[in-house]
């Protein structure tokens, strides 16, 4: 990206010809933006039609609606409740103009750090504009609330958008109603405005019509070179993966290598980040032989791919090629997120077809069952599913920014809205940040096998009850009688940890249930050196709910990582001199991390 040439400013002084040019380069970038954004529509790249989601929103928003609106009374109640919090604003404000000390009708969250900036409170206009803003979100989530009648699946669905809403219009979120984003207007004569557009423009022309809202600095993320730099080879691929074998760097190894699954929503080196973050770097350290599934970032040509082809052509594919190269029939397995809910049907058909192939399975914030799956159910019924289907068979694949956004909207102040400000507003180029490049860097996801994930598993949640079908096999996970670590994250809103506890009382062997602090991310990568977080461990996994669970556990601090080592070595000791990569029985293809791992959507 080049640098916005702008007029120096030698003095932080108003200069309204300044202002007046740069406004007129702002408004030349958001024509550019606005033309970027509507050009895929008039080439006929995307359909002519509504969003599926908006047809949720106002079939959701109607149901409220209905409630309060059939009932005159019930409509004039709310009128007087809003109407009563204004007047107390307006008096409040009235009194503070003639010079009393007035409390705030309402204040913001002490940890919201869109209002942090202290003018929020101390100059009246935006204390007004911020208070009526609290008003009418509180207001507009009672509605929500206290609507009588309504499923609990309609009521989540409403929450969601009326947070998303409410999210979208904050004041911080403008020029003019944000006092920081104002002063920078003003002292530096548009010139923020001028670096903003130009930003703006670039990204929805990289998103080709969706705005594809930049988190980190791309210019030194380079896959490789920057991350995911742990040695190894490449040493087997197929349409669906490339296996990785990591170098070791101890003169033993435990004698049962580790295979790893991540999930093909994201990409596999969120476990190999810069190497202080590494896990998979830290596991090689450890004395482990890695093994790791790359999935491919599929096109249409692999939309047919179902979930019986992403177990065949993924672990079992990869348990076969290990055991070329190192002679072991059995290993050590461990999956992630939906990785992890593939290697758990992959093991209870396994179980079914006694195939001995595991010696033990590690999941990290994985779901088994989907009774509590918390924020993403929003996203889940037939409906929604159906549309998602349709789009689907169109292009054979679920673009990987849709499922982004989707993720991201589950934090929007967070992973969007606060970069908008910071970007567009105030004219702020992304730091670099590995984890935020890894979570701009989406993947696609094949119509066949995410339609079988949701329905399967959010829908109808098959894979606990015994009532999944893969490969004509009907699964059973209390025939998994391998030792299995289950890690749950504290503060996950995508695999919540009371989903995590419940799912462990349905695998048949001894399961080790452990919760780390901290979210889906953080919570698994959290590198023993960085000296963060903490987790901690309770033997009772059955009839227990999650705040009783944390009553009776140990609280350790530090990173889960050694224990889980430990772990592994109890279960099976024994060591044999360390295998190079790529020096078995399959010739290396390429160097680690491969070129699957490279395609961008």
């Amino acid at each position: 990206m080049t640098n916005v040439t702008t007029e120096a400013q030698t003095e932080n002084k108003f200069n309204a010809e300044a202002f007046a040019m740069n406004i007129a380069k702002a408004m030349e970038s958001s024509g550019r933006a606005l033309a970027a954004y509507l050009k895929p529509a008039a080439g006929g790249e995307v359909p002519d039609k509504p969003p599926n989601e908006l047809t949720e929103l106002v079939k959701t928003f109607s149901a409220v609606a209905e409630y309060w609106l059939s009932d005159p009374d019930r409509a004039n109640e709310i009128q007087i409740k809003i109407g009563k919090a204004y007047l107390d604003l307006w008096g409040n404000a009235a009194r503070r103009l003639s010079g009393e000390e007035a409390a705030p009708v309402i204040a913001p969250a002490p940890r919201d750090k869109r209002f942090a900036d202290p003018e929020w409170k101390s100059n009246q206009f935006f204390d007004f504009i911020l208070q009526l803003y609290l008003l009418t979100t509180r207001w507009a989530n009672d509605l929500v609330r206290d609507a009588e009648g309504l499923d609990p699946h309609t009521r989540k669905k409403a929450a969601f958008y009326v947070q998303q809403i409410t999210n979208a219009i904050a004041p911080s979120n403008f020029v003019l109603t944000n006092p920081e984003v104002l002063r920078e207007t003003l002292t530096s004569n548009g010139d923020n405005l001028v670096r903003g557009m130009k930003m703006l423009a670039e990204d929805i022309e990289a998103g080709r019509g969706t705005l594809r809202i930049r988190q980190s600095d791309p210019s030194n993320m380079e896959v490789g070179v920057n991350m995911a730099t742990t040695p190894g080879k490449v040493i087997f691929q197929n349409d669906l993966m490339q296996l990785i074998q990591y170098a070791p760097t101890t003169e033993n190894v435990l004698r049962t290598p580790l295979l790893i699954v991540p999930p093909w929503i994201n990409k596999f080196y969120i476990l190999d980040l810069k190497p202080d973050k590494s896990f998979i770097k830290w596991c090689v350290d450890q004395g482990i032989t890695v093994f790791v599934i790359s999935w491919v970032n599929p096109d249409k040509s692999l939309g047919g791919k179902t979930w019986e082809d992403y177990m065949k052509e993924g672990p079992l594919a990869a348990m076969d090629a290990i055991e070329r190269v190192t002679g072991e029939m059995k290993v050590h397995t461990m999956g992630y997120c939906v990785g992890g809910t593939l290697l758990a049907t992959t093991l209870a058909w396994l179980a079914e077809k006694r195939r001995v192939r595991v010696t033990s399975a590690t999941f990290l914030a994985a779901q088994v069952d989907f009774t509590h799956a918390g924020d993403l159910m929003v996203f889940v019924d037939e409906d929604q599913i159906s549309a998602i289907e349709h789009d689907m068979r169109a292009a054979g694949v679920l673009e990987g920014a849709k499922m982004a956004m989707a993720f991201n909207m589950l934090r929007s102040n967070d992973l969007i809205w606060s970069y908008v400000v910071s970007n567009y507003l105030k004219g702020k180029q992304p730091s670099s940040f590995d984890l935020l490049h890894w979570n701009s860097d989406a993947t696609r996801m094949p119509a066949a096998n995410h339609s079988y994930y949701l329905r399967n598993c959010y829908l109808e949640n098959r894979l606990s009850t015994g009532t999944m079908v893969l490969d004509n096999t009907l699964l059973d996970l209390s025939k998994v009688k391998v030792p299995v670590y289950n890690l749950a994250t504290r503060e996950d809103h995508i695999a919540p940890a009371d989903s995590v506890l419940y799912g462990s009382q349905f695998f048949g062997g001894p399961v080790k249930f452990v919760l780390s602090g901290s979210g889906h991310i953080a919570g698994v990568v959290n590198p023993p050196i960085s000296g963060k977080y903490q987790y901690w461990t309770n033997d009772n996994i059955r009839d227990v709910t999650l705040a009783d669970w944390l009553k009776a556990a140990e609280e350790h601090k530090g990173s889960w990582w050694p224990d889980w080592r430990q772990w592994l070595e109890a279960i099976d000791p024994e060591q044999v001199a360390a295998r190079e990569a790529g020096a078995g029985a399959l010739p290396p293809i390429e160097d680690a991390p491969g070129s699957y791992v490279r395609v961008r959507a």
